[in-house]
């Protein structure tokens, strides 16, 4: 049996973004293993649908050397250990030393999956704790994946990137389309009348709060009926939001803030428009499950932003890091009821051909089967 170790850092993206794709594996006849931080829901659904579970403590912190030792360290023992054929290695950590560990331990397929660049490569100010951070990123995402086997983003804009700076080497790449969205989970949901934008993150500058805060004050104060929720969990990335200011936008009537919500269906049914200002993502999965449940979309022209949004079709694009013309953007949408509704049909038809969860898990399928076939 063909043993394949999974290494993720958001152990619950196991049962959520990478459900999928495990239970494909193992339909194919996989021997399945996971390797991540410790999460009891997770651990739970793994075991119910075969997959081993292997914990691994992962710092989140961007930088943590005495920390990100002991992780290479044990990633490099499991991986021995479980003498795999195929390591999926995805997101920063998993990648900068999962790979190399994995090559070390003669894995002969070494997959890397990029699902997006994060704060080493998304900050706008190039302070000199950035510019320390990307340095860094650079050399371990150089050398990681240089011992890949294999490198998937999950958007054009990252590949190339990576190519221009000289991260790939000679390592194929592919592009798939995100992680996908389970099209039967995320039905559409009727539009609502009343004019309310949602934005789902983590509470995370680059991703676009301080905008969103501020287009939803100039909005309020020319379309008062429009109302604003904020969805996400604190997070201690170097680029966390202060929560101090979320709680300001609160108490000034500017704002709902909902904390960190499991199931975010009911929120996206409750909106009329999605918003997600971020500085850069691989492919947002709130953009895709907000699509799917028929909603027109406002983000920002940045990689792995604009990839699902057809502008004028399905959503609107603004520049990053602009206040006035997100602002804009949201007044178009209250002003002009017809287009909002012909964007949310559209945002369905866009999720339907090319980001359901069905295709998406295809296309990585028959990347490690590729891989497999290579290898012997």
């Amino acid at each position: 049996m063909n043993r394949i170790v999974v290494v993720v850092s958001e152990p619950r993206s196991l049962a959520t973004t990478r459900g999928h794709f495990l239970l494909a594996l193992r339909l194919a006849g996989y021997e399945v293993h996971a390797l991540a931080p410790f999460d009891a829901m997770t651990v739970r659904w793994l075991t119910e649908n075969g997959i081993r579970f292997h914990p691994l403590p992962m710092e989140r912190a961007a930088v943590a050397p005495l920390g990100d030792t002991l992780l290479a360290f044990r990633l490099y023992r499991k991986i021995r250990k479980l003498k795999p054929r195929i390591v999926l290695a995805c997101a920063i950590k998993p990648i900068v030393y999962g790979v190399p560990a994995a090559l070390i331990a003669r894995v002969p397929r070494r997959h890397a999956l990029v699902t997006g660049l994060g704060y080493a490569f998304t900050d706008r100010h190039k302070s000199l704790r950035w510019r320390a951070v990307n340095a860094v990123a650079r050399l371990l995402y150089a050398a990681s994946l240089r011992a890949a086997t294999t490198a998937t983003f999950q958007n054009d804009d990252d590949r190339d990137d990576f190519r221009r700076l000289g991260l790939l080497g000679r390592t194929p790449a592919n592009v798939v389309n995100g992680s996908g969205v389970d099209l039967e989970r995320f039905q559409v949901a009727p539009l609502p009348h009343k004019p309310r934008f949602l934005m789902i993150a983590r509470l995370l500058r680059d991703k676009g709060l301080a905008e969103y805060l501020a287009a939803a004050r100039l909005v309020k104060a020319v379309r008062p009926e429009a109302c604003f929720d904020l969805v996400g969990d604190t997070d201690p990335n170097p680029a966390g939001f202060p929560v101090s200011e979320v709680e300001a936008a609160v108490a000034d009537g500017t704002i709902h803030y909902h904390g960190a919500v499991e199931d975010v269906r009911g929120v996206i049914a409750d909106s009329r428009v999605y918003v997600l200002p971020s500085y850069r993502e691989g492919t947002s999965r709130s953009v895709l499950e907000a699509m799917a449940m028929g909603r027109p979309v406002i983000t920002t022209d940045a990689p792995g932003c604009r990839a699902p949004i057809v502008p004028g079709v399905n959503g609107l694009l603004v520049p990053v890091g602009a206040t006035a013309p997100l602002a804009e953007a949201m007044i178009r949408l209250i002003d002009n009821p017809d287009e909002a509704e012909s964007m949310a049909r559209n945002s369905r038809r866009i999720a339907e051909q090319r980001y359901d969860i069905q295709k998406v898990t295809a296309h990585m399928m028959e990347i490690i089967e590729a891989g497999q076939r290579a290898a012997e």
